[in-house]
Parts: C-alpha cells; structure tokens; sequence
C-alpha cells in the first residue's frame, strides 16, 4: 500500500493563498499600475466633464469674446503683425492662454480639494506610485486643456475672417501637450502647497494669468523695447504659445536663432524641472500627511 499522505484541496488551500498573495513589504505590483493610473484619470476626466458647461464651454467662450473685442478694435483697416491678418495673429495665441489657465485649473483642483474637505486618503492609499499618481492627474489636466482647445477652435473655424487652418500640425500638438502639462505641473504644485482656494486663486491672478498675457497672446514680441524682449524671452509661457502660434501661421515674432527648436527644447526642460519638483513634493509627504 502507499503510505504517502494524499494531499486534499483543503491542505493545499493555505499554499495556493500564499502563492496568490505577496510577503508582507513585497509589492505585488511590480510594474507601472496601468490600471491605477487608468481608473484615478477617468476619475478625474468624469469630474470636471460633470461641469462641462463650466469647465469646458464657458473658459470657450470668454476666451471668443476676446478675439472678437481685439479683432473689432485692433484688426480693421487690413492690420497685419508679422506679416499675417491681426486676427489669424491673435487666435492661436487665444486658444494657448485658454489652455493653460484651464490645464492649471483642473491640477490645483484635485489634491486642493481633498485636503479641505478630508479625502485626501483617496489619493494616498490606493496602490499607486508617485510617478503614477503624477501621470494621472497631469493627464487629466491636459485632456480639460485639449478639450477646450478644440472646441474654441472649432468656434473659430466658423468665425468670419479668422483662419485657423494648421500649416505644421505637429507644432500644434506638440506644444499644445507641452505647454499644457508644465501649467499642469504648476497647478499640482499650488495643490500641494495651497491650504484653501484662495491661495490657488492668488497664484492664478498673479502667477497663471500675467505669464499668459505678457507673453506675447496680443501683440508682437519684436516690436518691444530690447530689455522687454529680454524679459519675454525668460517667460515659457512665451515659448508655449510661439510654438503653437508657428504651428498654425508658419512664421514666428522672435529674433533668437532656431526659435521653434529653441521653444521645443526650452519647453521640454521646463517640463522636466516642473516634473522632478513636483515628483519630490509628492514623495515628501509636504503638507499632505500628518
């Protein structure tokens, strides 16, 4: 006869839990949380999509009524700016500052939030890395960012003597995500940082807004004083909405060498100085844990 103990499912049960559960202080994911990331961004999108009519439509349509302020007051006559109509000048630059105030918007909301009304343990406890949980709510900011860029272009697609046609489309895309996600770092640092609204609407009044209209949105970078092209030249606001603009006119208003690759590279630094920031405020716990 075989004396060998049979093995019943019941005694395997224990062994099969162990194997299906990781050592205590052993992560169980040990790859990138793609669907983390994924639910905590769709999360985010169905918030500020609830308020679609304030978030997305109105930011849109404030920014349409200034195009068709400075295009009444500054574009008659056959005004030109670098060679282009005012209006075809002036409308990629609306778009840009619409996109980044809103990119900021949706970044400062979503820690800010938490922490006043005490779920910021929503963000903190799920299994999810800094870096993921970066990902996530910078992707969000840039999907708010895109969507209303869209829709103000679509508007002005329809808008009479305003031609928003893309000459180098990759310019657009390009400095469209790159321009929204160094505001979106912004907003999440300000997130981190700020204990109520107003601190977050103090760094958009006084921080967000000034970049965005001293960076050359309604007028010429060229025709400036030289220590004022100086100051702009230090502005990546500036750098943001040159490129875009290039992306739809062809040309630039800037004096540097290699201005679109220079705004590329400039972007690109900035994004990676913004994201390493951003990575250690997360990490430290800085005003987000006890």
């Amino acid at each position: 006869m075989n004396d060998q103990p049979q093995i019943t499912r019941a005694d395997s049960a224990p062994a099969t839990a162990a194997r299906a559960f990781a050592e205590p202080g052993v992560p169980h994911i040990r790859t990138l949380n793609v669907p983390g990331m994924q639910a905590l961004y769709v999360k985010e999108v169905r918030r500020f999509f609830k308020v679609q009519l304030q978030t997305i439509w109105a930011p849109a349509v404030t920014t349409l009524l200034f195009l068709v302020i400075f295009t009444v007051a500054l574009g008659g006559s056959g005004r030109t700016v670098i060679g282009v109509p005012f209006a075809d000048f002036v409308a990629p630059g609306l778009i840009m500052m619409a996109m980044l105030q809103n990119s900021f918007a949706n970044a400062s909301f979503s820690l800010l939030v938490g922490k006043i009304q005490g779920t910021i343990v929503d963000y903190l406890m799920p299994p999810l890395g800094i870096g993921e949980l970066m990902l996530a709510l910078i992707g969000a900011a840039i999907s708010r960012a895109v969507l209303v860029g869209l829709a103000l272009w679509v508007a002005m697609l329809a808008w009479p003597g305003v031609h928003v046609a893309p000459e180098h489309l990759w310019a657009v895309i390009a400095f469209a995500l790159l321009g929204a996600a160094m505001i979106g770092f912004v907003g999440l640092i300000t997130s981190v940082w700020a204990e109520k609204f107003d601190h977050a609407a103090a760094v958009t009044n006084f921080v967000v807004t000034p970049l965005a209209l001293l960076s050359g949105t309604f007028y010429s970078i060229d025709r400036l004083a030289p220590w004022f092209q100086s100051i702009a030249h230090a502005n990546p606001v500036y750098y943001a909405i040159m490129g875009f603009r290039y992306g739809f006119i062809g040309t630039v208003d800037s004096t540097i060498d290699h201005p679109v690759l220079t705004a590329l590279l400039a972007l690109v630094a900035v994004n990676i100085i913004l994201g390493l920031v951003t990575y250690r405020l997360l990490a430290s716990g800085w005003k987000l844990k006890a």
